[in-house]
């Protein structure tokens, strides 16, 4: 009981950064290039703890199929997800483009503010995207009895763009700061639990299964690195998306090595 709930803790904590990414789009006008910078980096460290991590360790308890399995589903149900949230305006729920440029710089449409009620959808989408990464913490607490730094570092990071994105769209629409808080801190409760889910799926469960369950959430882990933001980072900043992904890609593998 104690683990679990320690495995929740941690959900919360890295959801957390969701609310601080709200508070600084609330409050801060932030500029393109440092929230391009910050999703590109968080892209990559994601990336990394997916390759060597996630679906490396799980073919190695698992085997081959139910790793590939659980991956692919994983993908595919997040994309199939991600489509329908996409026809309600939480298709660029990364992007703070729209909102958050800077005086005398054009910026570019962002579906994520073109619409009433699209604040709301993106953060239904942050939701998305934030289940299947609590639910790999949880998952790195039951395998190995301590939390993953490297996907606690990467989850984090990436969290902090997508509060910032979605808090500014919702002050554009006209949301009330409790609404907005309120949304975010309900968010963040839920990846909590997610994280305890993750655990008690994974405590006393076989090396298949841990195999699938584990790529599971890889995979929709990549679909939404690959589909929202890979895309949003380096249309708001071609110039160092890719320096900033290798970054974090190296920082995730360094901790990693480093156990």
């Amino acid at each position: 009981m104690l683990d679990a709930l320690a495995a929740g803790a941690v959900g919360l904590g890295a959801a957390s950064f969701l609310v601080i990414g709200a508070a600084i789009g609330w409050f801060v006008r932030v500029p393109t290039g440092a929230v391009a910078g910050v999703m590109a980096f968080g892209a990559g460290a994601l990336i990394s703890t997916l390759a060597f991590e996630l679906v490396g360790e799980a073919h190695a308890v698992g085997g081959l199929l139910p790793t590939l399995g659980g991956f692919l589903a994983g993908a595919v149900v997040y994309v199939l997800a991600d489509l329908a949230l996409a026809q309600r305006g939480a298709r660029a729920r990364k992007r703070s483009i729209a909102v958050q440029s800077e005086p005398g710089v054009h910026a570019a449409p962002a579906t994520a503010t073109a619409s009433t009620g699209a604040g709301l959808a993106v953060a239904i989408g942050a939701l998305l995207d934030g289940v299947p990464e609590s639910l790999v913490l949880g998952l790195s607490i039951a395998q190995g009895g301590a939390v993953s730094i490297p996907i606690l570092v990467a989850v984090a990071v990436s969290n902090i763009p997508e509060g910032l994105s979605s808090a500014a769209g919702m002050k554009h629409e006209g949301r009330s700061a409790r609404y907005v808080f309120g949304v975010w801190g309900g968010i963040a409760l839920v990846s909590g639990l997610a994280a305890m889910l993750g655990f008690a799926l994974l405590a006393q469960a076989g090396p298949e299964v841990v195999a699938v369950v584990t790529t599971i959430a890889a995979g929709g882990i990549l679909a939404m690195v690959a589909n929202t933001m890979i895309p949003e980072a380096f249309a708001a900043d071609r110039s160092f998306t890719g320096l900033w992904a290798a970054l974090g890609f190296a920082l995730a593998f360094a901790l990693y090595q480093l156990g």
